[in-house]
């Protein structure tokens, strides 16, 4: 397993993050970005919302990092 291997791993759990959809999924399971916003930032609940949340805002860089490694891929092999 080589290091592309593993930031390509990186960037798929990235992508799978920035598309949760909080109405949907996200709030009736009780993570919606309001139980982050009362307080409970220190518990790895919270930790894990507001990770879920910094990736929706970072769409724009991923469809970037993804156009990049679709690119790698196909001139590489």
């Amino acid at each position: 397993m080589g290091l592309w291997t593993l930031l390509e791993g990186l960037l798929l759990l990235a992508n799978a993050l920035a598309i949760l959809n909080e109405d949907r999924f996200l709030a009736p399971r009780g993570w919606s970005f309001f139980e982050f916003s009362r307080g409970k930032t220190k518990s790895l609940k919270g930790q894990l919302i507001g990770l879920i949340y910094a990736t929706q805002y970072f769409r724009l860089p991923l469809i970037l990092l993804n156009s990049i490694c679709i690119f790698v891929k196909l001139v590489s092999g």
